[in-house]
């Protein structure tokens, strides 16, 4: 699957859409494939929307590249990718891209762990292929 990148604020990054399930609660997101995360974080709001009750996860603390700690909180979702559903545990975190940007972020844990992933900047794309 390829996805072309997408632009913030004259940025091209790799962000591609996924659907995020919850029971039988579904939402669309868009997340950054994200080769430095250890794991994938969406936003607490997205989470309470189908239905997960953030705060009853596992608590858990994170560092961004500034040093900053944010607590998150874990539960089991599915996520699909191009069509492609899989159980993952995922962080969720109050604004996880903070103010500026819309997106999630998927990472080495439940993403890369997945997926063959292949960035090319010069074509503007991100391709995944299933690990088998």
């Amino acid at each position: 699957m390829k996805f072309r990148y997408s632009r913030y604020n004259e940025v091209l990054r790799p962000v591609i859409p996924i659907k995020l399930r919850y029971g039988s609660k579904e939402i669309g997101y868009l997340v950054l494939v994200d080769s430095g995360a250890d794991l994938c974080l969406f936003d607490a709001e997205l989470g309470r929307e189908i239905g997960i009750d953030i705060e009853k996860g596992n608590k858990r603390e994170v560092f961004g590249v500034g040093g900053k700690a944010s607590i998150y909180y874990t539960h089991r979702v599915t996520i699909e990718v191009g069509g492609w559903p899989f159980e993952i545990e995922a962080g969720f975190m109050i604004q996880v891209a903070g103010h500026t940007f819309p997106y999630g972020v998927v990472g080495q844990r439940g993403f890369f762990d997945r997926f063959v992933v292949k960035f090319d900047f010069l074509k503007e794309e991100v391709e995944l292929k299933e690990r088998r």
